[in-house]
């Protein structure tokens, strides 16, 4: 089959061959019918190490695809049954297994595959889309219960006033949810104000530029200071400048991988009784279905997220152009289109 393969740091994905999948007795082979490419997915291939990645790897956790064969001890899914991926394979005995938190095996491991025509899955990481879901709109179903499970993380009650650092998907996401759960307000802060648009689009009900102004501007967009803030970047000093623009008392969500260390002043946070806390991944039970369920349709559709639709070929170049700022928001890999 045809896909993107990860070699070395500093060399392009390149388009290759690798054998058809054939499924273990616990898994499933999809026709991968679209993957979102992830900003963990730059992170990954500019230090694969942490990750456990090396060369021949295909990328791609962000996947939505129809079930075309099934292992000998596969139950619950069907030949056609068109599902999207939860990507952390945990070893299904635990008590976080047991209890839909793969995320929290002590055995779990992200898994790839998605940048390819076809993937071979454990059935128990498929979760069946609703039929108002178009398939290919099922890649979106991961970033979203990352997004969702940030607002769970933070406590957000109805009515609270958030702000966002970051104008990325998650970013987005995170404002999403936030509106659709009841925020009074939700401001998206970024470096540059090419996604204004469509940070409104998916229910931000202000937009403001990042600077030396930030907290102040903040403040103003959401009638005061924020009582949440979520850093959806990852850059070195916006926990700090997070910390600083919330209000007393409020808490922050680190939310952006940030890799290589950081700086900031923990005495402005202790100062301010800061609740400082952190987000990663998801419950695939609870908060990936209600993830599936945002895809039936409603307010402030996350389908907005979506810029680009490319088949393989593009992939190496389109990937390399996405590690500088571009106006691309989330590009889906599609492998059927040409």
């Amino acid at each position: 089959m045809k896909a993107a393969i990860f070699d070395t740091v500093g060399s392009p994905l390149r388009i290759g061959t690798v054998p058809d999948p054939t499924p273990a007795p616990d898994e499933v082979v999809l026709r991968v019918a679209a993957c979102g490419i992830c900003g963990s997915d730059l992170h990954i291939t500019e230090d694969p190490v942490p990750f456990g990645i090396g060369g021949g790897f295909v990328l791609g956790h962000e996947f939505a695809g129809d079930v075309i064969a099934l292992g000998s001890r596969v139950a619950g899914l069907g030949i056609g049954d068109r599902v999207a991926v939860v990507p952390m394979r945990g070893c299904g005995q635990c008590q976080a297994c047991r209890r839909g938190d793969p995320g929290r095996c002590p055995d779990m491991v992200l898994i790839g595959g998605g940048y390819a025509q076809y993937a071979a899955i454990t059935a128990r990481q498929c979760h069946v889309l609703p039929e108002e879901a178009a398939l290919e709109d099922g890649a979106l179903a991961e970033p979203l219960s990352v997004a969702l499970h940030c607002i769970v993380r933070s406590g957000m009650k109805p009515g609270d006033r958030v702000a966002i650092l970051g104008a990325g998907p998650i970013g987005l996401l995170v404002a999403f949810w936030a509106r659709r759960m009841g925020a009074s307000c939700v401001v998206v802060a970024d470096v540059h104000s090419h996604q204004r648009d469509r940070a409104l689009a998916l229910g931000a009900t202000g937009f403001a530029l990042s600077g030396n102004r930030l907290a102040e501007n903040l403040a103003d967009l959401c009638g005061g200071a924020p009582d949440i803030v979520f850093e959806c970047v990852g850059k070195r000093g916006l926990i700090d400048a997070a910390v600083k623009a919330v209000r007393l008392q409020g808490t922050v969500v680190g939310v952006g991988l940030c890799i290589g260390g950081d700086e900031w002043d923990p005495f402005i946070a202790l100062t301010k009784e800061v609740n400082l806390l952190f987000s990663v991944f998801f419950h695939q039970r609870n908060e990936f279905g209600v993830a599936l369920d945002a895809l039936r349709g409603g307010p402030f559709a996350p389908q907005a997220l979506i810029t680009d639709r490319i088949g393989l070929s593009p992939v190496p170049q389109v990937f390399e152009s996405l590690r500088r700022r571009t106006t691309q928001c989330k590009v889906l890999i599609q492998p059927d289109l040409v």
